[in-house]
């Protein structure tokens, strides 16, 4: 139990570090570019914390509880944390593509692949952390 109470605690830093270095890196190139409309003056912090924690939770209990218990390899964690991410990011992003005007498509092709590799490789390290202090 104490396992994956750690292994969770390294998934959520680990992806609020790359998301957060994704964000920094990308806000002003892209998405200010095609969504500055769109954009909050400031981060408002509730809701992205909210975001994070069940993100987390539903990667953890979906992909990387099942890896842990099953001694599953990584590489197939990986994949199927990558599938968790695209369906997730797909599902915020074609939605906002259907139901809001000029909503670029540019920003649903890149949301979508980030989300994959994001969580693909969240749910790989925790895999890999998780083996680590079995």
């Amino acid at each position: 139990m104490k396992i994956h109470f750690y292994v969770v605690a390294v998934m959520l830093v680990f992806l609020l570090i790359m998301d957060g270095a994704w964000l920094f890196v990308m806000m002003p190139r892209v998405y200010q570019k095609y969504l500055g409309h769109l954009l909050a003056g400031s981060l408002n912090v509730g809701p992205a914390v909210v975001f994070y924690l069940i993100y987390v939770f539903g990667l953890y209990f979906l992909v990387v509880r099942h890896a842990l218990v099953s001694d599953a390899l990584v590489m197939p964690t990986f994949i199927a944390g990558l599938v968790f991410g695209v369906v997730a990011y797909g599902t915020y992003d074609l939605t906002n593509q259907a139901t809001l005007k000029n909503w670029p498509v540019i920003i649903t092709v890149i949301d979508m692949a980030w989300g994959g590799m994001l969580s693909g490789t969240t749910a790989a390290v925790a895999v890999w952390a998780g083996r680590l202090f079995k």
